[in-house]
């Protein structure tokens, strides 16, 4: 099949998607363009202030990327391009768009309160911590697997490696010169742009040439920092800046497909069984992650997203919208790879990992638009390991926030109120996040195919714990909760079945995989109870117990 096709198609169905399935949703949760925002309500010019759509889109967009739509897909293509093309389209579609879409309005009718909080608002106080804990573990996954994505990234590709050392120098430039000195944000991007360029050329000419052992090091090194830095100083202006790579690598990769007109190598289907216990369903499912649907989207579009938002009309363009973006990203993955892998891809993804892979294809592709085949890989390279790197840092800011609530929470509430030396110490922002990194470091240490079915099944645990928060929701609201419902069961189906997979392989072989996934089943299951009260009740009404702790 050309490769062309397969895009064009794809686009069309998602911009089908976007127009009637998107306005139904909207319909159906009551949108209301006259309703006004938290970003509006509860505006402090920091956490909350009304963002023009376009800007927002961007951050949206920026968070939730990341490596997930290119690794996924790849890493999945074993199982040949065609059940990973449906589960894309399908998934992005009626699972991933109404699951970020279903996040930010449910988070928007809560004051741009978070998932957990939520939680705690519908079904309970335990329920919350549970989904704390469950939260902070998926994200020590996030922070490993993706470390160890880029860290292999920067081995296949030097010039990466350097590039992106010089845009974290840079993004703190930025921000001193618009934040501090005042100067416009127009010239400020201008001269972004440039210093970006600059960048990527030292780069090509001084590649930085280490271990993937001493860049996982100097990484962890990185995102200590990163994470506990003000937002102003990095994490916003290397978020900005890395929109316009992003942007520029997906135009790219789209005319490269058009012009170039590749062709399907690999094979559209290879079986359900591969041997060695992968089969098509859950592997499917868990491997192609956020190129289908993602958990980690839920804590960006309730977290940040909710309270930046200035009219609930646009909660469709970027809640639903992204994700269909994100579901072409994927589809262009699956293109590249399935062009230059043909019979080679397990050798291939071994030799430099799915990034080093796509990077191969689409550099091959823009070719076909009079681009350096070289130049480009590299750009594509730069591209993907910067995204990763946001996802790392704004994970492990998260895993701090959480790792803090979770150990303080308990003792005041314990203690009239008063912290005991132990939680103070732990609650420090830098100890919460020493812990974080060194537990996640030593699970980043290996092969990225070790991690990362554990990170799919985590992070679409994830998103179905977060689909049972809005189902709750909603069942309190009265409204209809099947779009929701259908997706959340069968994700649930996925990931227990995946996880009863995880422990039964790694049994006597691997017993970090067996604990986390024998973890994961028991909180993910405690929850699924504590939510059993409120489906359970007929008119949807939350028990009187919770009803006072809410009026609290």
């Amino acid at each position: 099949m050309n490769g062309f096709t397969l895009l064009i198609g794809s686009a069309v169905i998602f911009l089908i998607a976007y127009v009637v399935y998107g306005s139904w949703l909207a319909k159906q949760w009551g949108i209301d363009p006259k309703r006004k925002t938290p970003a509006e309500t509860q505006k402090d010019g920091i956490d909350y202030l009304p963002t023009k759509p376009a800007v927002l889109l961007g951050h949206h967009f920026s968070s939730i990327a990341g490596a997930g739509p290119i690794v996924g897909p790849i890493t999945a293509a074993v199982f040949g391009w065609v059940p990973v093309t449906l589960w894309i389209i399908v998934g992005s579609v009626f699972f991933g768009g109404v699951h970020d879409y279903g996040s930010l309005v449910a988070s928007l009718r809560h004051k741009g309160k978070s998932i957990g909080q939520i939680i705690e608002a519908n079904i309970g106080e335990r329920a919350k911590i549970l989904f704390a804990i469950f939260a902070w573990i998926t994200l020590l996954v996030v922070i490993a697997a993706f470390a160890n994505i880029v860290a292999a990234t920067f081995v296949a590709n030097p010039s990466a490696g350097t590039s992106s050392l010089l845009f974290i120098l840079l993004a703190v430039a930025f921000g001193l010169l618009v934040y501090r000195t005042g100067i416009s944000l127009f010239l400020g991007t201008v001269l972004g742009l440039i210093g970006m360029a600059a960048a990527f050329y030292i780069g090509h000419i001084f590649p930085i040439v280490l271990s993937k052992d001493m860049w996982l090091l100097i990484m962890m090194g990185y995102i200590f920092v990163a994470s506990i830095a003000p937002v102003w100083i990095l994490l916003q202006p290397r978020d900005y800046l890395n929109s316009f790579l992003l942007y520029l690598m997906i135009i790219a990769a789209f005319l490269g497909i058009c012009f170039y007109q590749p062709t399907m190598e690999i094979s559209p289907f290879v079986g359900f069984d591969l041997g060695h216990g992968q089969w098509l369903f859950p592997v499917l499912f868990v491997t192609v992650a956020c190129g289908a649907i993602s958990g980690f989207h839920s804590l960006v579009s309730s977290g940040t997203s909710s309270k930046q938002l200035d009219n609930e009309k646009n909660a469709k363009l970027i809640g639903y919208g992204s994700m269909l973006i994100e579901g072409l990203l994927a589809i262009c993955a699956i293109i590249s790879v399935a062009y230059v892998a043909a019979d080679k891809l397990p050798a291939l993804l071994k030799a430099g990992g799915p990034v080093n892979a796509f990077s191969q294809g689409t550099a091959t592709f823009m070719t076909a638009l009079g681009l350096d085949f070289n130049l480009s890989k590299e750009f594509v390279a730069l591209t993907i390991s910067a995204f990763a790197l946001t996802t790392l840092d704004t994970a492990t800011r998260l895993g701090r926030f959480i790792f803090q609530e979770l150990v303080t929470r308990p003792v005041e509430s314990r203690n009239g109120g008063k912290e005991q030396p132990i939680a103070a110490f732990l609650g420090n922002r830098y100890v919460a996040t020493a812990i974080t990194i060194a537990l996640a470091w030593y699970m980043s240490v290996g092969s990225y195919l070790t991690i990362w079915p554990i990170f799919g099944t985590a992070n679409q645990m994830l998103a179905a714990l977060s689909l049972l928060a809005i189902a709750a929701w909603l069942r309190k609201e009265n409204r209809k909760t099947f779009m929701i419902t259908i997706p959340m069961y069968f994700m649930f189906a996925v990931t227990f079945c995946s996880l009863g997979q995880l422990i039964y392989a790694n049994l006597g072989k691997n017993w970090l995989i067996v604990g986390i996934s024998a973890g994961l089943a028991v909180l993910s299951a405690a929850l699924f109870i504590e939510a059993y009260r409120v489906f359970s009740n007929d008119k949807g009404q939350i028990p009187n117990n919770l009803q006072a702790q809410n009026q609290e």
